[in-house]
C-alpha cells in the first residue's frame, strides 16, 4: 500500500523496475530523468555495487496530481540485476506499489528473463504480495538490436515466456533510443494510481 504522509497531505507511490542484469532498467530511468529533468526536484541517487554495471537503485519523485485531496509523488527505483544482490533486490521491493519488468530481448538472454521473473515472484511472496494482484507492465527492451544483426527474440516468444498467464500490458522498446520508455512509464503510473484509488475507497 502506498505511503500516506498525513502531515504533508502526500501519497508516495513506489514503482520498481525489475529484470535481469544489463537488461536496461537503469537506462530507462536515465532516459526519464533526462527527459523530465525540469519536473523532477531531487537528484538521482546512484549507488554502484562492486562488479555490477547497473546501479543499486535510482530514486526520483515525480509529481502527479491529486488523489482524495492528497498530492501524489511517484518514486522510481531500479534493482541490481545480478543474482548475488538478491537481498538488495528484496529490500528495494519493500512497499512496492507497481512493477515494470524489463526483459532483455536478446535471444541469448531468454533463460535469464524467465529466471528473473521467477525471482520477482519469490521476492514479492516475502512481503505477502502476488504478481497476479500488483500492477505490472512488461517492457521488451533492446528490440532495435535486430538492425545490427544481433539475434533478438520475437515479441510473440517474449509474451509466451513471460506474459502468457498474466496478460499484462507490454511494450517493445529501446531504452537507449527512448522508444516506448515514456509509454511504459505512463501505463504503469496510471495502473498503479487506479489501484491505489481503489484501495483508498
Amino acid at each position: 500500500m502506498a505511503f500516506v504522509n498525513l502531515k504533508n497531505k502526500e501519497i508516495q507511490v513506489k514503482i520498481v523496475y525489475y529484470g535481469p542484469g544489463r537488461g536496461g532498467k537503469t537506462t530507462n530511468l536515465e532516459y526519464i530523468y533526462k527527459k523530465y529533468h525540469s519536473r523532477i526536484n531531487t537528484e538521482m541517487v546512484t549507488v554502484k555495487t562492486h562488479g555490477d554495471r547497473t546501479l543499486f537503485f535510482d530514486f526520483l519523485p515525480f509529481d502527479m496530481g491529486v488523489i482524495n485531496g492528497y498530492d501524489v509523488k511517484i518514486q522510481l527505483y531500479t534493482v541490481p540485476g545480478q543474482v548475488k544482490y538478491n537481498a538488495t533486490r528484496r529490500l528495494v521491493l519493500r512497499g512496492v506499489d507497481g512493477i515494470v519488468f524489463v526483459a532483455d530481448a536478446m535471444a541469448v538472454r531468454r533463460e535469464k528473463n524467465v529466471l528473473s521473473l521467477e525471482n520477482l515472484k519469490e521476492n514479492l511472496a516475502n512481503y505477502k504480495k502476488s504478481i497476479i494482484k500488483i500492477p505490472c507492465v512488461f517492457q521488451y527492451n533492446k528490440i532495435d538490436l535486430v538492425e545490427q544483426g544481433i539475434p533478438v527474440l520475437p515479441v510473440e516468444t517474449l509474451e509466451e515466456d513471460l506474459n502468457s498467464r498474466l496478460k499484462r500490458p507490454s511494450f517493445a522498446a529501446s531504452a537507449l533510443a527512448g522508444t516506448n520508455v515514456v509509454a511504459t512509464l505512463k501505463k504503469i503510473i496510471s495502473m498503479t494510481v487506479t489501484s491505489i484509488k481503489k484501495d483508498l475507497k
